[in-house]
């Protein structure tokens, strides 16, 4: 049985930080590329990072230089750290595993999701 759980999110006033957690069970992990994609309120999900079975990483545009994902294969975890917040970075946050995947931020690439978990950035 599949499973993907998000943990790390919160409240932080703009400018703050906040690290993700997503620690996957039920397929082989390290043969997956993971990512992270995100709702906002009256928005469409979209694609945040990705980090392919080989450690390779792909942003938006509107996280590059704020945002860092990581994979710990090892311990079947998946990381996003959040620097620099904004208000436009809230919304419910999800983790995602795919395979052999060519468009890396294009959700329909992704097979497995989690249930996500909120992140509210104030001004």
């Amino acid at each position: 049985q599949v499973q993907l759980v998000e943990s790390g999110g919160g409240s932080v006033q703009a400018g703050g930080s906040l690290r993700l957690t997503c620690v996957a069970s039920g397929f082989t992990y390290s043969t997956y590329s993971m990512a992270w994609f995100r709702q906002a309120p009256g928005k469409e999900r979209e694609g945040v990072a990705s980090v392919a079975s080989d450690g390779s990483s792909t942003y938006a545009d509107s996280v590059k230089g704020r945002f860092t994902i990581s994979r710990d294969n090892a311990k079947n975890t998946l990381y996003l750290q959040m620097n620099n917040l904004s208000p436009e970075d809230t919304g419910v946050y999800s983790c995602a595993a795919g395979y052999l995947v060519a468009d890396h931020l294009r959700q329909l690439e992704y097979n497995y999701w989690g249930q996500g978990t909120q992140v509210t950035v104030s001004s």
